[in-house]
């Protein structure tokens, strides 16, 4: 049996553990967000993109040759980093609904979930279904609205039918600022800073030496 130190140091390493899964529906954008986060925790040097757009790579969580031809992911991928003093497991789950019992088998080890919505679609009927899952099982979520670079909706009326669909009063913690599809920025609300967005071009793969 294990001694009294060694059940300590399991449990202290239990504790930094943060379990999150991003889930919406189909092509709302859940690897590439996933990409942005593994980016910017520097899991990754590079973001790719799904289907290998542009000529850049694809996605590391979508790593089955299925899900590379098709654009979309199959199975759930998770990705480890630290954050501060704390272990995230970051989780890539399918939007599809054919392959949403794995998303379901997911969100029953996750401490929280990320509701991502298109800017311009809103909450399409698979994100209501995992939403009533997660609501379910109690498991805080947090709802992040993509595609703000391209035409939408306004931001009041994504907040409208948050709150009229899945009876919640959504609290903005960042603000858009210009329209969807002229925008330039978020302002976080708590201390009244903007983040500049500015779309950079994608970068080409280097040639090869024989090309």
């Amino acid at each position: 049996m294990p001694g009294a130190a060694t059940t300590t140091a399991v449990g202290a390493e239990a504790a930094r553990r943060r379990t999150f899964a991003v889930i919406s529906h189909p092509d709302a954008g859940k690897s590439t967000i996933t990409e942005a986060l593994a980016l910017h925790a520097r899991v990754i040097g590079e973001a790719g993109a799904v289907h290998g757009k542009a000529g850049r790579r694809g996605v590391v969580s979508d790593w089955m040759a299925m899900e590379q031809q098709r654009g979309i992911s199959i199975t759930s991928a998770v990705l480890q980093f630290a954050y501060r003093d704390l272990v995230v497991n970051l989780l890539d789950t399918p939007g599809h609904a054919d392959f949403s019992e794995d998303t379901y088998r997911v969100l029953t080890a996750v401490d929280c979930a990320v509701m991502l919505l298109d800017a311009a679609k809103g909450l399409e009927p698979q994100t209501l279904k995992l939403f009533e899952v997660c609501r379910a099982r109690r498991i805080p979520v947090i709802t992040f609205i993509n595609k703000w670079d391209r035409p939408g909706r306004e931001p009041l009326a994504l907040l409208d039918e948050i709150e009229q669909r899945i009876n919640l009063r959504p609290t903005p913690i960042t603000w858009p600022v210009g329209t969807a599809g002229h925008f330039h920025g978020v302002v976080d609300r708590r201390t009244g800073e903007m983040t500049a967005f500015q779309r950079t071009p994608a970068v080409p793969p280097p040639r090869s030496r024989n090309s």
